[in-house]
């Protein structure tokens, strides 16, 4: 499992809840790096739950695509994993029926800040992608299931929101995407699991509405992860 943003908010509690054990020889990773591994075996599975870490210089949480990416990487080539999981929060479109406190499953990731406008690699900017089907999990479970998309900033300029609404996306991040095309270049599947923390098309600011309801919907997302990872237990990967 990958954890994005506030780790003390949406990780702590499944750390507790597995009984995951921290890595602290601090081998698996390159020296000098601030990504932090929980590991541990719950019924049949083998987690890892990885957090990036702190900024080294400021000390703020290290979010974004470059974190996610380096990470991701790293994970694969370290861990070998059968699945990756990112879970964490996003903001949500009221269009398209977002409410804070919904829990997504993502259906289709793509980028709507990389671009680039000449022919084809304006549709390598995008970067849009399917995600790994789950019709099973998404059924048992009841999860409402939209398209994620990913950018650097936790604002939204005109262009941006133009590129969201190309890319038909229920809610945004500032992670998935780059996560998912890792992945797919090592042929990992991946799920992404999302909580909408604030509606980016209502009235009150983004910023101001995150961290209103962030341990509120950080809640909801660790009960969200733990009956996803309840379901995957005793399944091979084609009966998610």
């Amino acid at each position: 499992m990958y954890f994005d943003k506030e780790f003390k908010y949406e990780a702590i509690p499944l750390i507790n809840r597995f009984k995951l054990s921290e890595d602290t020889d601090q081998s698996l990773f390159p020296k000098g790096v601030p990504w932090v591994r929980y590991h541990g075996t719950y019924k049949d599975l083998h987690i890892n739950l990885i957090w990036p870490g702190k900024d080294l210089a400021l000390g703020v949480d290290s979010v974004g695509t470059v974190s996610a990416s380096l990470i991701t990487y790293a994970s694969i080539q370290a861990l070998k994993p059968d699945l990756i999981i990112n879970a964490g929060t996003a903001g949500g479109f009221r269009a398209k029926g977002a409410c804070v406190g919904g829990i997504y499953l993502a259906s289709d990731v793509a980028f709507h800040d990389r671009r680039i406008p000449i022919p084809v690699f304006d549709t390598y900017g995008i970067g849009a992608r399917r995600t790994c089907f789950t019709p099973n999990l998404i059924k048992e479970l009841n999860l409402k299931v939209g398209k994620l998309s990913t950018g650097d900033s936790l604002d939204m300029t005109p262009q941006d929101e133009a590129a969201i609404l190309a890319n038909d996306a229920t809610v945004k991040d500032m992670e998935g995407a780059a996560i998912a095309y890792v992945a797919d270049l090592f042929s990992i599947p991946a799920i992404f699991v999302k909580a909408v923390t604030d509606i980016i098309d209502g009235e009150k600011p983004i910023a101001e509405e995150f961290i209103q309801n962030l341990v509120a919907v950080t809640e909801a997302l660790d009960q969200a992860v733990t009956q996803v990872i309840d379901f995957i237990s005793a399944k091979c990967l084609s009966h998610l």
